[in-house]
């Protein structure tokens, strides 16, 4: 467990929830015009008048989503609310307020939730969020996060998993497939500590890798520039569970199938070596790792000029009609089936991305 050892730890029971949420909720300001009534009541109160609001929620468990062996607080709290606003983002909107609730146990202290709330309110002030509320409760183990987002967006400019036409082009952001890689390198380095408590990790040669899985990033920049160009996606949706598994679900919703390119897919540069360590193939890493939080969506055509300079964006296959199974074309130019195999919430991560604990 993750302790504040600069100060004495206080137990939750100490001030009670309302003390605690008091303590913990300081110094969020308000910072949007259509917030009516902000944190602190009963409910808080916002109008976008004319624009859609859009709502995303995510949980995020101990021992299911993260480690608490690795993972420090403050870079979890930064992270609940980013995958949160991913969600916003991948529906083409701008994400203004997010609601927090924790179940936590007696094993953590004011002071670990203090450190939690400093991710948060890091995440609020780099994205302009604005924290209207949520509810603080009792778990018998272990510590539970539930953030839910809400945004807007003009309404005919809003992007859904649905949109996607046959011929239009398949698009991804930055770089996949680190994040993963990052986790595999945090679980490996961890079983090795539980087995000799003297072993000291070195995480430096993966910095990269770590920290876009310790602190992702949402693409605000990605819709900030579709927006500058004037490009609407016909179908979005952001890389939380792998993008064999985010491609299923545009296809399913589209009623289209997608043929991508391996040599078009973006890595990072040190990815594929790195990679050797951990599993056989690093395809497996790119198309099933998840936690990239990179947008993936699809346009006309008559939009790639606008996009074809952007460092950020890649063209990587295009929408095809609807067939079985999605398709990859390998860098020997033999097609492969691409079957959606990323994460499942019900299921144990896939026994192909475990990383060796040797």
């Amino acid at each position: 467990m993750q302790t504040n050892s600069d100060n004495e730890q206080m137990p939750i029971s100490q001030i009670g929830e309302v003390k605690l949420i008091n303590r913990l909720i300081e110094e969020f300001p308000i910072v949007h015009n259509s917030t009516k009534l902000g944190i602190g009541d009963d409910s808080a109160v916002f109008s976008f008048k004319e624009k859609a609001t859009v709502v995303s929620t995510d949980m995020l468990v101990e021992s299911v989503h993260f480690n608490l062996n690795y993972v420090p607080l403050k870079h979890l709290g930064y992270k609940a609310i980013i995958v949160n606003l991913s969600d916003i983002y991948a529906m083409n909107a701008t994400p203004s307020y997010v609601l927090v609730s924790i179940a936590v146990s007696n094993q953590f202290s004011v002071q670990d939730l203090e450190t939690l709330y400093q991710g948060i309110k890091l995440a609020c002030k780099n994205y302009k969020i604005e924290l209207l509320g949520g509810d603080t409760t009792s778990s018998d183990k272990g510590l539970i996060i539930s953030v839910t987002a809400i945004g807007n967006v003009d309404q005919n400019k809003m992007a859904s998993r649905k949109g996607a036409k046959p011929n239009e082009l398949l698009v991804v952001s930055g770089d996949l497939g680190a994040s993963c890689l990052g986790l595999l390198v945090l679980e490996s380095e961890n079983q090795k500590f539980l087995k000799d408590s003297k072993y000291q990790p070195n995480l430096k040669p993966y910095t990269y890798f770590v920290g876009r899985q310790l602190k992702p990033e949402a693409r605000m920049d990605v819709k900030k520039y579709l927006d500058d160009q004037g490009v609407v996606p016909t179908s979005m949706i952001d890389i939380s569970d792998g993008l064999s598994t985010e491609l299923s679900h545009l296809s399913l919703d589209s009623q289209v199938s997608f043929r991508l390119y391996q040599e078009k897919i973006p890595v990072h540069p040190k990815l594929i070596d790195i990679s050797k360590n951990y599993v056989e193939d690093y395809l497996q890493i790119v198309l099933n790792g998840g936690e990239d939080y990179e947008l993936l969506f699809t346009i006309h055509q008559k939009d790639y000029p606008k996009l074809k300079d952007n460092p950020e964006l890649n063209i990587i296959g295009h929408v095809i009609p609807k067939r079985e199974n999605n398709q990859l074309i390998q860098t020997d130019a033999t097609i492969r089936d691409l079957k959606p195999n990323g994460w499942e919430s019900f299921s144990r991560i896939n026994r192909e991305l475990r990383p060796n604990s040797s």
